[in-house]
């Protein structure tokens, strides 16, 4: 199991673990056709008449498709989040119980329900886990409670201090869970409206594949436990990627980082350091070396860049944050001035999602320590915004119509970018917009809270080259 201290848990949004619900109270109305009216944009440019989705039950979606003349039609049934069975998990042994912990390292972590090195909360239904002592029915069952304690947002379990379940006693757990799933509702080549089924999974969950000449119409976002369908579950495709704005004149890069566009277009050496939390470390990807966004960024800007000799260097500390660096000593593997100054830089790119906690004053007075050491030594920097995560950490109840990061430290970030010109990319207002392509953003995060996957990492690239000038314009 990873440390937990690769996870920073914003301070105002860690203790939450009420989930508002996801669908209508079963006992309340359904919305009378709830309609859904969709005006499909591709690239920013509006085809056709919108796409007409109508909840006309928990698990029925009425579709209609309008190009030109054309009018399709479709009832669509979506197949209701499943539960699964697990019977007699084996656990060797359980830690102590600690309510003190994250919900995902409080005890032992069911299977099912894991997510790298957390789990997915809200999947395990908490009416259904059973403990015992052996595999068979008649095995003895361990009293929740009394032998053992459990975290049942998180699915994990642990045992109780001098009673209940005996240290190195073997468990097996039976609970029942539901996994994530994204399914798509797709125009065929055939002009056929049709609802494609998602594969299940207890984190980052993908679309159904498509086949030539198929267009990805809408998602249906299953995120565990269901009871029925709501808007808020349905995600129409209103972009096909993020609308990239025109380049100004100077670009950003051509105004606030004049030296490293000089050494990328003229084959001067020029040492990029990316300095970050585990976001930036990426070492829960499955190919670091290639996944990580720097190794995207320098990948494509060697590409686009022939004759640069670019060297990378990557200073990252999972479960930390720039406050964290400065308080190292001399000589910690993650001392500030020995290990960010000290690489001595041409350009430095910082990402740090664990620095959410900073209001937009302690931005400023946080990172101006900052900018003045790296002007001292004619360091040059970009700002990352940071990647959205757990709705409920940035006090979100849904995946959608969120083009606003809520976050103070964004805020914060943004205009402390303006105010000093430092060069800001802004990935967070590209996972503000991930909605309006059809896509969930926490199918992105492979630990279901922050850890972005490949997909993920490549938004933050595509928000740095926003700010280079577009390729073939001499520099």
């Amino acid at each position: 199991m990873v440390r937990a201290s690769h996870l920073h848990v914003p301070r105002l949004m860690a203790a939450r673990q009420v989930r508002k619900e996801q669908a209508a109270p079963r006992g309340a109305a359904f919305p009378a056709r709830a309609r859904l009216l969709v005006a499909l944009a591709f690239a920013g440019q509006t085809l056709g008449q919108p796409l007409e989705l109508t909840l006309t039950g928990d698990w029925t979606l009425s579709a209609v498709w309008r190009d030109g003349s054309a009018v399709r039609r479709a009832v669509l049934q979506v197949p209701p989040a499943e539960s699964v069975t697990i019977t007699a998990e084996r656990h060797d042994a359980l830690p102590l119980f600690n309510p003190n912990a994250g919900g995902w390292v409080k005890g032992a972590q069911l299977r099912a329900v894991q997510a790298q090195e957390t789990t997915t909360p809200f999947l395990l239904d908490p009416d259904s886990l059973e403990l015992r002592d052996g595999p068979g029915p008649g095995a003895r069952l361990w009293r929740a409670g009394e032998d053992y304690l459990a975290d049942l947002v998180w699915g994990t379990v642990g045992r109780v201090a001098e009673r209940g379940i005996p240290e190195g006693q073997p468990v097996f757990a039976s609970y029942r869970y539901a996994p994530l799933r994204l399914d798509a509702i797709v125009l065929t080549g055939a002009g056929d409206l049709e609802l494609r089924r998602g594969e299940p999974r207890s984190a980052a969950p993908t679309l159904p594949a498509l086949a030539p000449g198929e267009r990805h119409l809408a998602s249906v976002w299953l995120p565990g436990r269901l009871t029925r369908l709501a808007p808020q579950h349905l995600f129409p495709v209103l972009e096909t990627a993020y609308p990239e704005p025109p380049k100004p004149s100077p670009t950003v890069a051509e105004r606030l980082l004049p030296n490293s566009l000089r050494k990328l277009g003229t084959g001067e050496p020029i040492r990029i350091l990316a300095w970050g939390d585990s976001v930036t470390d990426g070492s829960y990807l499955a190919d670091p070396g290639r996944e990580r966004w720097q190794e995207q960024f320098v990948a494509r800007l060697r590409r686009h860049y022939p004759k640069a000799r670019i060297e990378l260097v990557t200073e990252a500390w999972g479960g930390r944050n720039t406050a964290s660096y400065v308080a190292e000593p001399p000589g910690s593997p993650h001392n500030y001035r020995e290990k960010v100054l000290g690489a001595k830089p041409d350009l430095v790119i910082s990402e740090f999602v664990n620095d959410a906690w900073l209001n937009p004053a302690q931005v400023e007075e946080h990172y101006g320590r900052f900018l003045a050491d790296f002007r001292s030594q004619g360091i040059e920097w970009i700002i990352l915004t940071p990647h959205y995560v757990r709705p409920d950490w940035m006090g979100l109840d849904r995946e959608r119509d969120i083009d606003d990061d809520p976050r103070p430290y964004v805020a914060g970030l943004r205009e402390f970018a303006a105010r000093h010109g430092v060069a800001l990319a802004d990935a967070a207002r590209r996972y503000g917009r991930l909605w309006r392509q059809g896509i969930p953003y926490t199918t992105l995060m492979l630990n279901s809270i922050n850890h972005p996957d490949a997909r993920g990492m490549s938004v933050f690239v595509d928000a740095l080259f926003e700010l280079l000038p577009s390729p073939g314009v001499s520099q």
